[in-house]
């Protein structure tokens, strides 16, 4: 059997118990290691799981998968994932090919940052498409997701925007001298995606638009570690945000539809920065517009 496990959000007790109950009957445990992470480390999973974990990075997964699956014909594998199996494209590709080669599978799921970001009182059904920002690099620096947040916007939606992560990267070098070495891992806060946010208005405003689906004083969410004890959720102006720090990964951060229902707003306050601003925001349609 091939077994794909949502970890939760938070540490290693987050697990499900139908989903440890399998891990530790498995004959390997693999540990899905590029696309999210806990906020403990291989050693403290291993513990509490009382099994080996083999990392399984983009390049294992990549690459060999296909040793990965068949292993799964013969012996019981568990695919651990950070949140919910399903969270991202790439597990859902793995269970299609398993399938394909006759391979039983079942998914434990779990908590995933989809649901859990309703932790900040913005309800989950107002939500529109979710979109990822990504790192900008010196010739790159792709603004899609601006479109996608100003079509929640105008269709009264909230936008969840899932943050970069770099884990395992190879270095430019290492590409060209085909030798095996990586740049350190790096994880987008919500000042960085705000500060990208703001670059793409102003790259606009300079090509001559002039509306905007949101300004530097529009309403933005900002969550970090969510699911952990140390979790943290704040409500500021999108400028504020570009000078705040919510500590270490991973962080999220929501651009809220232009009104809100009185009980997102009641329930928005108390992580406001500013309360008198955040009043003032609130009552305007369109967050500071």
């Amino acid at each position: 059997m091939f077994y794909v496990i949502g970890l939760g959000l938070g540490d290693a007790k987050d697990v499900t118990v139908k989903g440890l109950e399998i891990i530790r009957k498995c004959d390997r445990v693999y540990l899905e290691a590029y696309t999210s992470i806990l906020t403990v480390g291989q050693d403290v999973l291993e513990k509490f799981y009382g099994r080996p974990i083999i990392v399984a990075d983009r390049e294992l997964v990549e690459s060999g998968a296909e040793n990965i699956l068949a292993e799964s014909e013969t012996q019981d594998v568990a695919f651990l994932v950070v949140g919910d199996p399903f969270g991202a494209t790439t597990h859902t590709d793995l269970v299609l090919r398993a399938r394909e080669k006759g391979i039983k599978v079942q998914v434990i799921h779990n908590a995933s940052i989809l649901n859990a970001v309703g932790s900040c009182g913005l309800q989950l059904y107002s939500y529109g498409e979710i979109v990822s920002i990504p790192y900008w690099t010196e010739n790159w620096e792709p603004d899609s997701f601006y479109d996608k947040i100003a079509a929640n916007r105008e269709r009264g939606l909230h936008t969840l925007c899932l943050l970069d992560i770099k884990v395992k990267e190879p270095t430019l070098e290492s590409i060209l001298k085909r030798k095996k070495e990586y740049m350190p891992p790096k994880f987008m806060s919500t000042s960085e995606a705000a500060d990208q946010l703001l670059k793409i208005i102003d790259k606009k405003f300079e090509a001559g638009q002039k509306d905007f689906a949101f300004t530097a004083d529009s309403l933005a969410v900002g969550l970090a570690r969510v699911g952990a004890d140390d979790q943290r959720i704040i409500a500021c102006s999108l400028r504020e945000m570009t000078k705040t720090d919510l500590g270490p990964p991973l962080h999220c951060l929501v651009i809220p539809s232009r009104s809100l229902h009185p009980l997102e707003t009641d329930y928005l306050l108390q992580y406001a920065t500013d309360k008198e601003k955040f009043q003032e925001m609130t009552k305007q349609k369109g967050h500071g517009q």
